[in-house]
């Protein structure tokens, strides 16, 4: 992975075809929300087979969160359906075909010739693409458990989300008040939020 991808740094703002053949930027998908973005080989592989399906159910619970889920893999269009459907996902899935971030990424998986795949990772984002956490999953316990997802998504919801914990009293008053910036869904979005913090 590029050394510059670290915990802070904005992620790339790619623009690839989704599973319907449809340009998509990262930052549309993921809006005002956390996003964890799966960087996978692609259908042929078994363990990332093996990571959709679990991240299947997992997705019930960020749908919930108001968190997104993206899928990258350097299957063509025809084969990004194939392994979107095959794994029963409802997620976007986004067809790097061109290997384009692969190469931007410097995670080309050398050791495959035949698939020319990339080094499979999990990176998990802040609003605004801001890298939260990068996992390696190139060996299949590198990649995160939802349990580990949960966690990190919780620390990234209580950075972004003002009203994380209603219980405060000033929350409380804001609300009587009728100033509802603070709340989600009717308050400013996350980067205004923290320009005021700053």
């Amino acid at each position: 992975m590029r050394a510059d991808i670290v915990p802070g740094a904005i992620f790339p703002d790619y623009q690839l075809s989704d599973h319907t053949a449809h340009r998509r930027t990262l930052s549309e998908l993921q809006g005002q929300h956390p996003m964890v973005l799966v960087l996978s080989r692609g259908g042929f592989c078994p363990k990332d087979r093996r990571q959709a399906e679990q991240l299947v159910q997992f997705h019930r619970e960020l749908e919930v969160a108001y968190c997104r889920l993206v899928t990258i893999s350097t299957d063509n269009i025809t084969e990004t359906n194939e392994y979107r459907s095959g794994v029963g996902a409802h997620w976007p899935f986004l067809s790097d075909a061109g290997r384009k971030v692969a190469k931007d990424l410097d995670i080309a998986e050398y050791t495959d010739p035949l698939h020319n795949p990339m080094i499979p990772h999990v990176v998990v984002l802040e609003p605004g693409l801001v890298v939260y956490k990068v996992y390696n999953g190139y060996w299949f316990f590198g990649r995160p458990t939802m349990e580990e997802l949960r966690m990190d998504l919780r620390a990234v919801l209580q950075k972004c989300r003002p009203d994380w914990d209603i219980t405060e009293s000033r929350l409380k008053a804001e609300w009587e008040a009728g100033n509802k910036d603070l709340f989600y869904p009717y308050g400013k979005t996350y980067a205004q939020s923290i320009g005021e913090q700053d």
